[in-house]
């Protein structure tokens, strides 16, 4: 039996990911008592998880680090290149929105300034409406920006929406839709004849296989 080795997204999609497997009848009891540990291995060797950040997924499934990756479609927006997108495993929901300060108007034809962390989700978004702006990249607060007067609008990844009427925004427009994906190196899946069995038995719990070369 070969090993399996997966970099997980700390934090909610972590959690998510061991409640799917444990769904799927895998034993991930190893993984309860974490402390400040970042790779885990299954006491049978048959599992070894990574816990690292959503965008150093993609590097570590990218170089073959890990045969799999289970890491937030946002992130794979922004670094689309360089794995196999096998599923969607329905957790972790979300939705890219457009948003601003109430007076915004979508429609004036000036040159609008759009603060963000996803600029490749923004520039692809206005890109489709045929509209030139000028994206803004920003690494914290972004719901601020406009209010501040740096941005006009901002897209961004909305759950609840609490943030934003917290700080006076409203969403104009919904982008596109973000949930959590299982991704793949393309390598592993030929060598590794564990892999497809197991993720056959990921997708029979959450459905659907999107098979993408990315």
């Amino acid at each position: 039996m070969s090993q399996i080795t997966i970099a997980l997204t700390k934090g909610r999609i972590e959690k998510d990911t061991i409640k799917l497997l444990s769904r799927a009848g895998f034993d991930l009891s190893f993984m309860a008592d974490k402390g400040r540990n970042l790779i885990f291995e299954s006491p049978d060797s048959r599992f070894r998880f990574l816990l690292v950040k959503g965008p150093d997924v993609t590097t570590y499934v990218r170089h073959g680090v890990a045969d799999l990756g289970i890491v937030g479609k946002d992130i794979l927006f922004e670094h689309p290149t360089g794995y196999l997108e096998m599923l969607d495993l329905n957790f972790g929901l979300c939705k890219f929105s457009l948003a601003s300060v109430p007076s915004y108007d979508p429609h004036d034809h000036k040159r609008k300034r759009i603060a963000t962390k996803y600029p490749t989700v923004a520039t692809d978004y206005f890109n489709q409406k045929g509209e030139d702006v000028e994206i803004i990249s920003i690494q914290g607060s972004v719901e601020i920006s406009p209010v501040l007067g740096l941005a006009d609008a901002i897209v961004d990844i909305v759950e609840t929406g609490h943030t934003l009427s917290a700080n006076g925004l409203l969403v104009f427009e919904d982008i596109c839709r973000g949930s959590a994906r299982l991704i793949a190196n393309q390598a592993s899946l030929k060598n590794n004849p564990d892999l497809m069995p197991f993720v056959a038995k990921i997708e029979s719990l959450v459905g659907r296989r999107e098979v993408a070369f990315k």
